[in-house]
C-alpha cells in the first residue's frame, strides 16, 4: 500500500492568496483616509466672549445667508444650499482646472460654551462643504474647502464681538459720568 504524502503547497498557496489581497486592498483606501485627515481641519476660534454674546455675533455675520436651522440650544446654525458655480468657474479660468457643471456649498457653524478659568470662553467652529457637479455621469462630488471663506467668517465674528465689546465699555463709561453727575 502505498501512502500519500500531502505537500504543503497548498497551505503555502492560501497564505499568500491572503497576504496579497490584505496588500492590494490595504493601500487602496488610503486616499479615502488621506481626504478624511485634511477635512478633520476645521477652522476653530475660541472667543473671551459669552455664549449669548458669541451667538448674536454669528447670526448678524451670517444674515446675508439663508439660514436652514439655527437652533441656540444646540449651538447649530446651517445655511441652505448655495449655488456658487460662477464663483468656482471664475477662479479655475486662471488655473489649469475644467470649468465645473454646477457647484453648491453648505455652511454649517457650531457655537460651544466653555469656561478658561473663572471666565466663561466660546468656541466657534465653521465648516463649509463644498459638493461640485463636473457633468451628469459623475454627479456630485465633495470638494475640500480652500478655508478662506471659514477664515473670513471667523474675522468677522471676532471683528463683531470686539465692537460690541467696545460700545459696551463706552456705555459704562458715560453711566458712570452720569451717576458722578449727581
Amino acid at each position: 500500500m502505498l501512502l500519500l504524502k500531502r505537500k504543503p503547497w497548498p497551505k503555502i498557496n492560501l497564505v499568500f492568496t491572503i497576504w496579497l489581497l490584505a496588500f492590494t486592498t490595504s493601500c487602496s483606501s488610503y486616499k479615502d483616509f488621506q481626504y478624511m485627515t485634511e477635512e478633520l481641519e476645521i477652522p476653530t476660534r475660541v472667543f473671551r466672549a459669552d455664549y449669548a454674546q458669541a451667538w448674536q455675533a454669528a447670526l448678524s455675520v451670517l444674515k446675508t445667508y439663508d439660514l436652514e436651522l439655527q437652533n441656540q440650544e444646540a449651538g447649530v446654525i446651517k445655511t441652505a444650499w448655495i449655488d456658487n458655480t460662477l464663483e468656482l468657474n471664475f477662479a479655475d479660468s486662471f488655473g489649469s482646472s475644467d470649468t465645473v457643471k454646477s457647484a453648491r456649498f453648505k455652511v454649517i457653524v457650531n457655537v460651544i460654551k466653555g469656561f478658561r478659568g473663572s471666565r466663561e470662553v466660546t468656541k466657534v467652529t465653521i465648516y463649509k462643504r463644498q459638493m461640485v457637479n463636473h457633468d451628469f455621469l459623475t454627479g456630485w462630488k465633495i470638494v475640500p474647502s480652500d478655508q478662506i471663506l471659514e477664515e473670513t467668517l471667523l474675522y468677522r465674528i471676532e471683528r463683531t464681538l470686539a465692537i460690541d465689546n467696545k460700545l459696551k465699555k463706552i456705555e459704562e463709561q458715560k453711566s458712570k459720568e452720569q451717576e458722578a453727575k449727581f
